[in-house]
């Protein structure tokens, strides 16, 4: 047995998808949402896991087809999805979805249509929304919004410094948000701070290499961890680079790589009960970041190929339900597994 944990098989979900959202409701139960089958060809469908019986099962559909969606707990415990492209552009349209009655509500319009953006949960309980493409900025917008959750609308905000799409952003201690990488015209190191108290963008420390479709964590002391994505080379630029950021010196050092190069991972890193990071997606393993250590081990077991956006979602237990994605074709997988540190 690996020191790092396991990973194993588990139960399929009831369609192939991958760009999906994946979101632990307050009942325990996992909320999946949206994706696609293949190129083109999206879900309106949703379906919860259950981790009492492993299984999963259909709930209320969405009221438009979406992939590349992004999907945030409220503190009301409905789940807000924005966002994400619908046939060959992108859209505007939110819905919430109420676990008491299972169904989907369309929300007012946000300020812009946005594919693939990123939504951080802020400490006040309303949602930060910042870049993903339009159809006239495929590479990535630089406008963002805040979602009140205490009257549903969105409201627009100021410009972040740098368009993006594929970018992370990480709910720091002190309640500000670091958006670190993504692609605008190219792939950027460039990172920002938004700050919730002035709703302003402030320039931070750059990373020590541009890269999107990455991941990013917590680590308990505060700090943050940027693993793996891609430069502008896509399949061919894969990184296995890690760095950390750290919120009072603004500045971002090297640490230990991760064993396989990986990209086309999900936006946020699991913090695991023993305050290691579950970075998976894009290769066969999973690995854990041990702060300690300062470096990436390999847990047991391998997926049967490499999964590109798939989702993890820490469950009420401690183990991370990891579902879907896509192989080296356009084509998505049911397959799910569990792991367990």
């Amino acid at each position: 047995v690996s020191p790092a944990g396991s990973i194993a098989p588990a139960t399929p979900m009831l369609e192939p998808r991958s760009g999906h959202s994946a979101t632990l409701l307050p009942n325990g139960k996992v909320l999946i949402a949206g994706g696609m089958r293949r190129n083109q060809d999206f879900y309106r469908s949703a379906e919860l896991y259950d981790p009492a019986t492993g299984r999963f099962q259909p709930t209320g559909s969405m009221a438009v087809a979406r992939v590349g969606n992004v999907a945030v707990l409220l503190p009301t415990g409905k789940v807000l999805v924005a966002g994400g492209w619908v046939g060959h552009d992108c859209t505007d349209s939110a819905e919430l979805y109420d676990p008491t009655t299972g169904k989907f509500q369309p929300l007012s319009k946000m300020t812009a249509r946005r594919g693939r953006p990123n939504a951080t949960l802020l400490a006040t309980g309303d949602v930060l929304i910042t870049g993903g493409a339009d159809h006239d900025a495929p590479g990535g917008v630089a406008t963002a919004e805040i979602f009140r959750s205490a009257d549903s609308r969105f409201e627009p905000l100021g410009p972040m410094h740098f368009p993006r799409i594929a970018h992370t952003t990480t709910l720091l201690p002190d309640g500000r948000v670091l958006i670190a990488g993504g692609r605008g015209a190219t792939v950027t190191a460039a990172a920002e701070i938004f700050d919730p108290v002035t709703n302003q963008f402030v320039i931070t420390g750059s990373m020590l290499t541009a890269r999107y479709k990455h991941s990013a964590g917590l680590l308990p002391d505060g700090r943050v961890l940027l693993a793996g994505g891609s430069d502008d080379r896509d399949w061919t630029g894969a990184l296995n680079s890690a760095e950390i950021y750290d919120p009072r010196t603004r500045a971002f050092t090297a640490t230990s790589p991760l064993h396989d190069s990986r990209f086309k991972l999900p936006d946020e890193a699991v913090q695991l009960a023993s305050g290691r990071l579950l970075i998976a997606g894009g290769s066969t393993t999973v690995e854990v970041y041990d702060p300690k250590t300062q470096k990436f081990i390999v847990a047991a077991g391998q997926m049967s190929e490499p999964r590109h956006y798939m989702t993890e979602t820490k469950l009420s237990d401690g183990s991370v339900l990891i579902t879907g994605g896509y192989p080296n074709s356009d084509r998505a997988s049911t397959e799910t597994w569990i792991y367990r540190p």
